[in-house]
């Protein structure tokens, strides 16, 4: 597995690649906030309570946790309304897979279509979200079920520049950027 270069800040990027519940958060807060800013969230979190374990934070005082999400620099646009989400998202995580975000894709051996079915029951992660992080994790993070390349969809084709799941450094970050724009101005001509 190649280093991730999501965030583009070695620690924060080391976080994501070694934990794969950080890694999972930073796909949380990857909506309406540039994506290195949301992916940098887990390090964030990490700095101010000197980790990023499920347990822990589905454990924590709920405004204590949204004021440290809140605290400048917050970990999002959003800080209170995510710190809901992760604290929900933390919480699934220890009733229904022991605390092991990793067990998402692992447990009982799963194909591509369970891994997308299991991400998509997550807070926060509707249908895209669900197929970019498939990809993320079969092209970055070394998870490579029977089918996940068609489970993630276009998000899975190889050499596609569409999401966070095709940014290995800083000039894929621009193809991936470009793709988004060029994606949002198709879609407002659509309306228009």
């Amino acid at each position: 597995m190649a280093k991730l270069q999501l965030v583009q800040d070695p620690a924060a990027d080391a976080l994501l690649e070694s934990n794969p519940f950080a890694l999972l958060v930073g796909m949380l807060l990857d909506q309406q906030y540039p994506m290195e800013h949301a992916f940098a969230g887990p390090k964030k979190i990490a700095d101010r309570i000197g980790g990023v374990d499920p347990r822990e934070i589905a454990d924590y005082n709920p405004e204590e946790f949204a004021a440290l999400c809140s605290k400048t620099p917050a970990i999002h646009r959003f800080p209170g309304s995510m710190a809901k989400r992760i604290q929900d998202l933390s919480q699934i995580i220890v009733d229904q897979y022991g605390g092991d975000a990793a067990a998402l894709w692992t447990a009982g051996d799963p194909d591509g279509p369970e891994v997308l079915r299991r991400i998509k029951g997550l807070p926060g992660f509707g249908e895209q979200k669900a197929k970019i992080f498939v990809a993320l994790l079969g092209k970055q993070y070394g998870v490579t079920p029977k089918g996940w390349r068609e489970a993630a969809g276009a998000y899975g084709k190889a050499g596609a520049f569409m999401s966070v799941a095709d940014v290995k450094d800083a000039g894929s970050l621009e193809k991936v950027r470009s793709y988004k724009k060029q994606a949002k101005a198709a879609a407002k001509a659509a309306k228009a």
